[in-house]
């Protein structure tokens, strides 16, 4: 059974994770997980750049030490960026010790305030863990952190599906004040690239904007 959106539950039981953003704005904020990718990446952004959209990348430390100009593009077009750990680790199945350097390994090269866990799984004990080693670094871009989760996911790296039914995830299900994750990732590729812009069409033509998460305070 796929959960495209988490249920209500989810905020009261992660309380320390952010699942929508604030509505009455009439917008959406569109998230790509597991980039940046030198290929697919700059063709996200072409088509954001086409529907004025500003997005947000959860990028692995790894790939941003693999591909800097790509990443450096992400923030010269003005998206936001987080950390999604430096190997892509599940924090189900990774000692704490281990799951913690990767995710501050990955804040070096990132410099963001914003997290968003791989699969969504994270300990509660690495969270504490997380952010107490922030709190005591004395630069502001390590001292906060954000962990981000979604309200819809598009399931684009599921290859049982179609980019049909990936476009339909998203739009049956995006709100005023959604987060939807996408992926830039070969694994989701076909389905992402052509559900990604009929979603911006849809959306746009009922009077969305496409806004970046911020990564500051406030």
């Amino acid at each position: 059974m796929r959960l495209i959106s988490p249920p209500s539950v989810c905020s009261f039981l992660f309380p320390a994770m952010l699942w929508r953003m604030p509505a009455g704005e009439k917008c959406l904020y569109l998230t790509f997980d597991d980039g940046p990718h030198p290929t697919i990446t700059p063709q996200v952004l072409d088509i954001l750049r086409k529907y004025n959209a500003k997005a947000t990348f959860f990028c692995i430390g790894n790939n941003v030490w693999k591909y800097p100009e790509t990443f450096e593009l992400l923030r010269k077009e003005g998206h936001s960026v987080g950390s999604h750990t430096f190997n892509h680790e599940n924090g189900w199945k990774t000692n704490n010790e281990d799951y913690v350097k990767s995710v501050l390994t990955a804040k070096e090269l990132i410099h963001s305030t914003l997290f968003r866990s791989p699969h969504g799984k994270i300990r509660y004990s690495q969270i504490r863990k997380i952010r107490k080693c922030c709190k005591n670094a004395r630069h502001r871009v390590f001292s906060e952190i954000k962990f981000i989760a979604w309200s819809v996911i598009a399931y684009d790296w599921d290859k049982s599906l179609t980019s049909e039914e990936v476009y339909n995830n998203v739009i049956l299900n995006a709100k005023d004040g959604s987060i939807i994750a996408f992926h830039d990732s070969e694994k989701a590729y076909q389905r992402m690239i052509e559900a990604l812009p009929r979603v911006l069409e849809y959306f746009s033509a009922k009077g969305y904007k496409f806004k970046a998460i911020p990564e500051n305070s406030d």
